[in-house]
């Protein structure tokens, strides 16, 4: 019996199973007072049912406000706390960088957790176009 076309065909198989395996999301966010609390614990409970998930969370508009320093949810909470949890669980959070011209905010003023993208619209269309399945929580 000739092995070569099975070992073939299993050893593409395997490699294809990482692939398949990790998911990967855009959460896009682009009003806090609306999205910001509900978007963060959709992303929580993502990660609790699929920690191998790989997420990035474009805000942009006054959506960038979930990530500033102080910023609190409608309830008082601050969003600091969650966000910082789900950084540590790999989660990436960018900021549209022409929100802060448009509305003359400072890198300075945003958590120490965020990342910085030109154009959060340009960044939702790439990522997508690279596969990544999108949320609007």
């Amino acid at each position: 019996m000739n092995w070569r076309p099975i070992i073939l065909a299993a050893l593409l198989a395997a490699g294809t199973v990482p692939a398949l395996a990790q998911d990967q999301v855009v959460y896009h966010i682009d009003d806090a007072a609306t999205q910001g609390l509900k978007g963060l614990r959709n992303i929580r409970n993502h990660l609790d049912t699929d920690p191998a998930a790989r997420i990035t969370v474009v805000t942009h508009a006054q959506g960038v406000d979930l990530l500033m320093e102080g910023a609190k949810d409608s309830a008082g909470g601050l969003y600091a706390g969650p966000v910082a949890a789900l950084v540590a669980r790999g989660v990436r959070f960018e900021v549209c960088e022409i929100t802060l011209r448009n509305r003359s905010l400072k890198r300075e003023q945003f958590m120490q957790e965020a990342d910085f993208t030109p154009s959060g619209v340009v960044r939702l269309t790439r990522l997508q176009k690279q596969g990544f399945a999108y949320i609007k929580p």
